[in-house]
C-alpha cells in the first residue's frame, strides 16, 4: 500500500468524486441512479486506491457547477502527477478508470446526452497531462 499524506487522500477523493458529481450535473436526472452506477464504477479503480477513496467522507468542494468544475478539474490534474510520482502503476490507470467511472454515471439513466459529452471530454483533457 502507497501511503498518501491527507492532503493528497482529500484530493483522490475530490477528483474523483468530483468528476462524478460534474457528470451528473451535467444532465439533471435520476439523481439516486446515478450514483449507484458511480459508486459501483469504483471498482475500475485499483484497490489501493480504493482504500484511499473509502478512508474518508467524499471530497467535493461546495459551490455552484461554475465554481465546482475548476476545483475538480485542478484535483484531476494534480491526482494524475502525485500517481505518476509515488504509484506508477496506479497512474497508468487512473485516467481509464476516471473516464469508465464517468461513462456509467452518464448512461446511468440510459441515455447520453451533448452537455454529458462535454463534460466528459473535459474531464479527459484534465487527465492528459
Amino acid at each position: 500500500m502507497i501511503f498518501y499524506t491527507d492532503e493528497e487522500s482529500r484530493t483522490l477523493r475530490t477528483a474523483v468524486y468530483g468528476a462524478m458529481l460534474l457528470v451528473s450535473h451535467a444532465d439533471p436526472g435520476p439523481v439516486l441512479e446515478e450514483r449507484f452506477a458511480g459508486l459501483r464504477a469504483l471498482s475500475y479503480l485499483s484497490p489501493d486506491l480504493r482504500l484511499v477513496l473509502g478512508g474518508a467522507r467524499p471530497s467535493v468542494p461546495a459551490g455552484t457547477d461554475e465554481e465546482i468544475e475548476p476545483v475538480v478539474l485542478e484535483a484531476l490534474r494534480s491526482s494524475v502527477k502525485t500517481l505518476t510520482a509515488k504509484a506508477p502503476e496506479d497512474a497508468a490507470d487512473f485516467p481509464r478508470a476516471v473516464l469508465a467511472i464517468c461513462r456509467e454515471v452518464a448512461e446511468a439513466d440510459g441515455v447520453v446526452v451533448d452537455s454529458e459529452d462535454a463534460m466528459v471530454a473535459r474531464i479527459e483533457g484534465a487527465l492528459a497531462l
